[in-house]
């Protein structure tokens, strides 16, 4: 059973969906944008049934409570930090980490700063931020792919994804998500400030620091139809990682992957924790 809970921490209370026993061991799972915690229901609810305590949060921004409205509070060490407050707050000392998209550069960065408490890492889709930087140096693929990163810190870019019912929000799912899923994505967004806060996190600085090799065991899920990640980055992902290092294309498959093949990508999930 899927529960719904309050996380209180310094920056403010996340919401948040879980499931499993609360001495299970904890797995703690990101979305991305334009999404939500919901994203990971599927995944959340059979990590539970197998005796795991997943939690899935609304991130910084999406969730009503943790909502600033300065673009500086965005910044990667933020997103950190909520990471490690959400794990404080139920006293995990070490957790497993899974994200998607924005929620798996969060979960690059927070494995490379803080080996200690991330026993292992699954990244969805986003490649390590060192490949994919590279691949905007020398690839012209990636950097066209990654234009939209760069339009959309513009201030009318809320004006223009909210328009005609969220079109332009619709059409990114490129029809691969639940047209309810997608209704409901909408819905939250249109909340005041929510979409700004989303965008947010494009808009804010990049961390000062270079990210280095990741020592955690690492599965990497890269789809071969990602309209954002094209494969220079998503293959010298492997050059990242120190540690243990599992990668997995899924052929004919969209940026959607939690949502497009559930089943897939929470049997991936699973097997890659048992190995630890």
């Amino acid at each position: 059973m899927t529960e719904h809970l309050s996380i209180a921490t310094p920056a403010g209370s996340f919401d948040a969906i879980a499931a499993g026993p609360e001495d299970g061991r904890p797995v703690l799972l990101l979305h991305g944008f334009p999404e939500a915690a919901i994203a990971w229901e599927d995944q959340v609810a059979v990590l539970g049934d197998r005796g795991y305590r997943a939690v899935a949060p609304d991130q910084r921004g999406y969730s009503p409570g943790v909502r600033p409205e300065t673009v500086a509070e965005y910044g990667m060490s933020e997103l950190e930090s909520d990471v490690l407050a959400i794990a404080d707050e139920f006293g995990w000392s070490r957790f497993d980490l899974v994200g998607h998209d924005w929620g798996a550069a969060v979960a690059w960065w927070t494995a490379w700063d803080h080996p200690d408490r991330v026993r292992t890492l699954t990244a969805v889709s986003t490649p390590h931020p060192g490949a994919l930087a590279q691949a905007l140096r020398t690839d012209e693929d990636q950097a066209m792919r990654s234009q939209y990163m760069r339009d959309w810190r513009e201030r009318s870019t809320e004006r223009r994804m909210l328009a005609n019912n969220g079109a332009a929000l619709r059409a990114m799912f490129e029809w691969r998500v639940s047209q309810t899923r997608v209704d409901e994505y909408i819905q939250r967004l249109t909340e005041p400030g929510a979409l700004t806060a989303a965008l947010n996190w494009y808009r804010a600085s990049r961390p000062a620091a270079k990210i280095g090799k990741i020592e955690v065991p690492t599965l990497y899920v890269w789809s071969t139809e990602d309209v954002a990640f094209g494969s220079t980055a998503a293959l010298d992902t492997e050059n990242w990682v120190t540690g243990a290092y599992w990668f997995q294309m899924l052929e004919d498959v969209s940026h959607w992957v939690p949502e497009e093949h559930p089943e897939i990508l929470t049997g991936l999930i699973l097997e890659h924790l048992a190995r630890k």
